[in-house]
This record gives structure tokens, sequence and C-alpha cells, in this order.
């Protein structure tokens, strides 16, 4: 696997300009390249006290994606996870810093320290009033005398932030940083490391386990943990915080480390809430990529007991997108389903052997799961497996409101189960199938019947023919034979199916996208669940 990047002496460089180019001018940068790397904002008349910021690359959007109006004036950015020199550092000192003076950002990292810290000195040298605070927030190791700074800095960058912006003194503004380093407290967790450009992955945390406390350039944490899922991870980093959060009521930034998605990201939020103290957190900033670790598949939770005050400049709108704004966090708002969607439950009716049977025929579908998935994989997106198993576990949970008795009710209430339930065109599919089957059979069709009634509207509304690579080339020979025995569909189905594997172009589904090499030999895999469920029957 490759890296969109160019040279690797170029990758700051490059990604600033890209940076700058598409910020509408609202940022520009030094002069000095490559050893300068300085993003200032382009608005900035030296009137209020600035705000520099910045470090190694590699923690993007942090830093140069937060200079503008309301948090940074500029950003200093050193190479991927190194400080920059002392000499970068003063050049964007000087070129931000009026009379009100400057406040440097730093994160407790000791390269951080010193070449901001010396830049300081050189500043002050020149007549700047220069002050410095050094954010500390990492709890993950805490026999650790000087931790980390991680994701809460982006708690100072907005506060102080938001106070020079409305004219506050360099000694406000740094009285603001310091009260939100004081009480931030921060910890991530991580199912894999990051991949520093020009350099071979490390593979550090093996196959199901998770990395309490790594740090933001891939240090190691403090312990590997068995991973059981979201909720365990983020109820894990919400014990260690609540050991060290302040009293009352606190805001939480949920960062994504860069390389968990957004749909995971927002199941993480779903989990804070849901976790230990999630009752304490009364507004949140994210989930979003703040304060990231190139590709690192973690997130990280800082936590901060802001009083109404800094709610108020933690949610000041600015107009950087990379801040995602703060907001309250409260339960799921839940609006009644429109008239004429709300599920009309059947009367339930008892029938032990159709009981049996639909329980079996959901057992099969539920044990192909993995294989199922294996071959859809091959031509598609790697989920009918899951898809066809999900529907089952639903239908199985749901057998005892049933109309077991009544075979037309009960394929009309199949057909809306699986409409509410099984996600994607075979859901749609499999219930307009159920649902004409039931249809058919009010009208006086038997059971084979309506279901060849079911397979036409199917067909008619999805627009399938047998030999177009779906589960209809299965679906459509075993019906034919059902009425000479499940052991004739079965066969039927299965030699339905192993047509498919010869088909090299699908007329219709997902497949109908991949190309023939991909399609060549590999059985469709709607086509092989019909298949099993079938063989499964006859058995």
């Amino acid at each position: 696997m490759g890296q969109f990047v160019n040279a690797k002496d170029a990758i700051v460089t490059d990604a600033i300009d890209g940076l700058v180019r598409s910020s509408g001018g609202r940022l520009r940068r030094l002069d000095g390249y490559p050893h300068i790397r300085v993003v200032t904002r382009g608005d900035w008349d030296r009137g209020k006290v600035a705000l520099v910021s910045g470090g190694g690359s590699g923690h993007e959007p942090a830093h140069a994606g937060f200079v503008g109006p309301g948090m940074l004036t500029a950003a200093v950015c050193g190479d991927v996870f190194a400080s920059p020199s002392v000499d970068a550092v003063l050049a964007g000192i000087l070129a931000v810093t009026g009379a009100a003076g400057c406040l440097l950002i730093v994160k407790n990292y000791t390269g951080d320290r010193l070449n901001f810290g010396l830049a300081a000195e050189r500043a002050r040298a020149f007549g700047k009033r220069v002050e410095m605070v050094v954010v500390d927030d990492d709890i993950a190791l805490p026999d650790l005398p000087s931790p980390r700074g991680v994701a809460g800095t982006l708690f100072v960058h907005k506060i102080a932030g938001a106070a020079a912006e409305a004219g506050a003194d360099l000694d406000a503004v740094k009285a603001a940083a310091e009260r939100v380093i004081a009480g931030t407290r921060s910890l991530g967790m991580s199912l894999d490391t990051c991949w520093v450009p020009g350099s071979p992955r490390e593979e550090r945390i093996p196959a199901g386990k998770a990395e309490l406390g790594l740090g933001i350039h891939g240090e190691p944490g403090v312990e590997q943990v068995a991973y059981e899922g979201a909720a365990a991870a983020m109820s894990a980093v919400a014990a260690k915080l609540k050991t060290a959060m302040g009293e009352g009521p606190h805001v939480a930034l949920l960062n994504n480390l860069g390389g968990t998605s957004e749909l995971e990201m927002a199941i993480l939020a779903r989990d804070l809430a849901a976790s230990e103290i999630g009752a304490r957190i009364g507004h949140v900033i994210g989930p979003a990529s703040l304060m990231t670790s190139l590709d690192m598949r973690g997130f990280s939770v800082s936590v901060y007991p802001a009083s109404a005050e800094e709610i108020a400049a933690l949610s000041t709108p600015v107009p950087m997108t990379a801040w995602p704004g703060c907001d309250a966090l409260g339960e799921v708002g839940i609006d009644a389903l429109p008239d004429g969607l709300a599920p009309i439950a059947p009367e339930p009716s008892s029938d032990p052997q159709t009981e049996a049977f639909l329980r079996r025929c959901c057992d099969l579908l539920i044990s192909a799961e993995a294989d199922l998935n294996a071959l859809d994989a091959k031509s598609g997106d790697g989920d009918t497996g899951s898809t066809l198993a999900g529907a089952a576990r639903a239908m199985t949970g749901a057998l005892g409101r049933m109309p077991l008795a009544d075979h037309t009710q009960l394929l009309r209430a199949i057909g809306q189960e699986l409409s509410q339930t099984m996600g994607g065109s075979s859901g749609v599919l499999l219930a307009i199938f159920f649902t004409a089957a039931g249809d058919a059979a009010a009208g006086g069709h038997d059971m084979i019947g309506a279901l060849r009634a079911g397979l036409a509207r199917m067909q008619e509304i999805g627009g399938a023919e047998p030999g177009d690579r779906t589960m209809i080339d299965a679906l459509a020979p075993a019906l034919d034979a059902l009425p000479d025995g499940m052991g004739a569909a079965a066969t039927a189905a299965r030699e339905g199916a192993a047509h498919t594997a010869t088909l090299t172009r699908a007329r219709a589904g997902r497949a109908a996208y991949v190309g023939e090499g991909q399609l060549r030999g590999n059985v469709d895999p709607g086509a092989e669940a019909v298949a099993r469920l079938f063989e499964g029957l006859a058995e």
C-alpha cells in the first residue's frame, strides 16, 4: 500500500502550499522554504495579541488548519513528527507580533519546549513581548513527571484564541490558556500504529488487541488490552478519565487520530454518551479529525470542566473548516413515522411445524455468513452474507409475533419484516417477493404458485432475468423443480448457481460494475445463498 505523496523531503512544503492555495486568500505563508515553514493569517494587522503554535507535521489539521480569526495567528510546521527549528519559530513570532505581544502555545515535548523557548528568548531580545504556555494534558502515564501534550491543546487554541480576538491583553490571554491547561485531561486508544512516510510500518499491536494511551507520534501506550468492540474501548478510556476529571460538568473533545472512519467515530460518540462519564459531559466537540497521528486507526477523548463563558468561547463560530464547533450532548430525538408507514402487526398464531421450518431457513443463512461474504468480496463489497444473516437473525427474533398458522398472512408479514430489517437492494427485492407471494396466496394460489408469482413480481420490478448473474439464476429453476420435491429443487438451485460462475458479465446488481476477470470462475453470492438454502432444507 502506498501513500499520496511526492518526494519525501517535500511532504510538508507540498502540504502547506496545498492548504494555502485552497484557502481563498485566508492564509499566507512566509518565505524561507524549505527550512522556514510558517502559515499565517492573511488578514492579520498586529493589533491584537498573536497566538503562535506548531510542532511536528503529521497531526493535520493541527496546527495550520486552525490558523484564522478566533484561533491561531500563525502555525510553525516542522518535519513529520519533528519540532521546527528555532529560526522557523522566531520567524513566525516576528512576522505576527505587534505591540500587544505574542503567546506561544507549545505541546510538552522536549524538542518543542527547547526550540520554542529559545525562539521566545531571541524574540524578546528583539524587543517583542512574548509569553509561553506548555500543554501537558495526556494522562496515559500517570507517574510521568512531564506528561505529553495531545489533543487537549485544541481547547487552549480556541479559548485563548477567542480571548485574543475579543481584544484581551497578553496577561489575560495567557491566564485563560493556563486555566484550560490546568483542567484538561486526555487519553487515546488505537488498533494500529501510524505509517510514517519513508519508513516501514511498525507492526506493534497484534490482531485482537488495542493499545491504550499511545502517543500522537506512535509512542507505545501504557498497556495493550483485548479489543472487544467500540463500547468496551470507550469504556476503558472513560474509566481512566473518570479518575482524573475535576468536579462539575465537562466539555469533551472526541478526536479521530487519523485513520478511523466517520462511521466508527459516530459509533464512538454514541458510546461516549453512554459511558460512565457520559452523564458529566454537557457539550462535545466533534467527533472530528483535530489532532491526528497520520493514519493511526484510533481515537482520543479530551475533557475540560469549562465555565459558561468558556463554553461560549468554544461555541463561537470561526471560518476554519477544521474546527467542528461545540454542541450540547443530548438525547436521541425520535419522531413518529409518517401515517401509513407505521407497521400494522398481524395477529400472532402458533404452528410448530412452520416455526421449525423458518428457524431452519434462518439458521442455514446465518451459518453461511462468512462463506458468502468471502465470495461476495471477489465480485462485490463483501457483505452479502452479513446482509442475509442479519435479516435471518431479525426474523428469528420476530417469529413469536408472526401469524404462523395463516400462511397467506405469514408471507406478507415476512415481506414487511424484511422491508424493515434487511438493507440493500436484496432486502427490497425479497420484501417484494414475499409480499407479492402473500397477495397471490390471498387470490387462491397454492404455496408454489404463490412463490412463483412473487418471483415474477420481483423480476418485473428488479429487472433481472435468468442469465443476468443474480440470485434468480438459482431461485427460478428451484421453484420450477419444487413440485418434484425439495431434493429436485436443491439440485436445480445448485446447477443454476454453478452456471453463474461461467457468466463473465452481470446485467444486474453490483457485479454489473465489475470486470469479467473478477467474475469468471466465481459463483454469484446471491445464487449461492439460494442453493445453500435449498440444499440445507433437502437434507
